[in-house]
């Protein structure tokens, strides 16, 4: 045991000093340990503890419990307003689905619940009081920026293949390199992702995906991408044959990906996912390549994926946008803006900016000046956000009943007047005036009679 120093909140001082005081060991565990110990701010803080799961019942009977995770020996404690997990020593048995044990056995020595963890840098533990516990190695493992599995590595990823996946995502977001038993063990058994639920894997890959380290941790286990992935593999080593590019499809993808500033899911997503449809469309003739059509197709891709991996309707839908516009030009004049204004929000505009900026910089060096639209576009925004411009039918100064008074009658054709309305407003050829407007809507009337 080493003495050093961790900052550990008030709540959960409380719950380590409530559990020694009923005769319990107690210790904050796993990633809180390792954020602290990288100066990093901790999501949430878990505590493991020799108390039977009844016992911090027992310890905590003037606290709201939740035992939603008895069965495995967590229990959660409400102290002051925040919700601590507290899990008992364990061992887990057997692992029949290569995801979950079959059953537990609480222990009273922490060192079974340490060697029951999936990394070192993750099965430390520690108390202000008693220092550091570092069985495996952990610390040395962080200071050596080294993602390695506690004992042998085949044995935990086959007792839970999520494994396979949370190694290479912890590589990214740490931007920690991949032990090399640990690597080899990730590329032979990365099959085992294919059993995973689907939810699980967006999740680990979002938080990967968006790791300072993903371009590189793609790179080196595209074969376990290409598991839940496979379209994003069709790109590997697909030749674009044209001036424009001088990198295959997948490696223009991830020299974009380089490019991006933001560490934004939706962007980098987009950016992941904006010409995974050129595989599909190639053509040649004697002037190289082509992909006619390369954005559609995209955009079913894309959502063939979203939904296969269980992303909400709302991302599925705003990435279809993303990707079908990606390769269309954005003049940098108002009537061009405001018509982008009313497909996408703003903070979707300026995602679709950072694509066709990072989509540029991969292309061949003589193609790689960023468009001045990219600058000017967010200027023309501004001022017509700062004007109030009418976008939409709500904003339009004229309304279905206004229409009525003058006597064009409702259905259809009034609908269609409304859209004529706004888009001569939208492109500045009518002002959203209601005597301008309803002048006009008369003369409309008028001409499809």
């Amino acid at each position: 045991m080493e003495q050093i120093r961790i900052s550990v909140p008030n709540e959960i001082q409380k719950v380590l000093d409530r559990l020694e005081a009923n005769g319990h060991e107690a210790y904050i565990v796993g990633g809180c340990v390792r954020d602290s110990l990288l100066d990093r701010t901790p999501n949430d803080w878990d505590v493991t503890t020799s108390a039977l799961p009844t016992q911090i019942i027992e310890t905590f009977f003037d606290h709201r419990v939740i035992e939603t995770g008895i069965k495995h020996g967590t229990v959660a404690v409400i102290v002051e307003g925040q919700q601590i997990e507290i899990t008992t020593y364990r061992s887990d048995g057997e692992y029949l689905d290569n995801r979950h044990p079959a059953s537990v056995t609480f222990s009273k020595n922490i060192r079974d619940d340490l060697s029951r963890r999936d990394f070192t840098v993750n099965a430390m533990a520690y108390h202000p009081k008693h220092g550091l516990i570092d069985l495996f190695d952990g610390r040395r493992d962080l200071s050596n920026r080294v993602i390695r599995c506690v004992g042998q590595a085949e044995k935990r990823f086959e007792e839970d293949g999520l494994r396979i996946l949370r190694a290479i995502r912890f590589a990214s977001v740490l931007n920690f390199r991949v032990e090399e038993e640990t690597a080899r063990a990730i590329h032979s058994h990365s099959s085992l992702l294919s059993g995973i639920a689907a939810e699980r894997i967006r999740e680990e890959f979002c938080k990967l995906l968006t790791g300072v380290g993903a371009v590189r941790i793609i790179r080196e286990y595209m074969d376990v991408i290409s598991v839940f992935l496979p379209e994003l593999a069709l790109c590997q080593g697909f030749d674009q044959n044209t001036k424009y590019h001088c990198y295959d499809v997948l490696d223009h993808t991830l020299y974009a990906l380089d490019e991006c500033e933001t560490d934004d899911l939706l962007t980098r997503l987009s950016i992941l996912f904006h010409d995974i449809g050129k595989p599909h469309c190639y053509t040649e003739d004697e002037n190289g390549g082509h992909f006619k059509g390369h954005a559609p197709i995209g955009v079913d891709l894309t959502e063939q994926i979203l939904r296969r991996l269980r992303f909400d309707n709302d991302t599925v839908a705003r990435m279809k946008l993303l990707v079908e516009l990606h390769d269309l030009p954005i003049a940098p004049q108002r009537k061009s803006v405001k018509r982008l204004m009313q497909k996408l929000s703003d903070e979707d505009i300026y995602r679709l900016l950072e694509l066709k900026r990072c989509d540029r910089l991969a292309h061949a060096s003589f193609f790689r000046e960023v468009p001045p639209e990219i600058f000017r576009v967010p200027e023309i925004m501004q001022q017509i956000r700062e004007e109030a411009a009418c976008l939409t039918l709500a904003d339009l100064a004229v309304k279905g009943g206004d229409l009525l008074a003058i006597g064009i009658p409702a259905g259809k054709g009034m609908g269609e007047i409304l859209n004529l309305l706004l888009d001569a407003v939208i492109e500045e050829r009518l002002a959203n005036e209601r005597e301008a407007l309803l002048s006009y809507a008369k003369q409309l009337t008028f001409d499809q009679q």
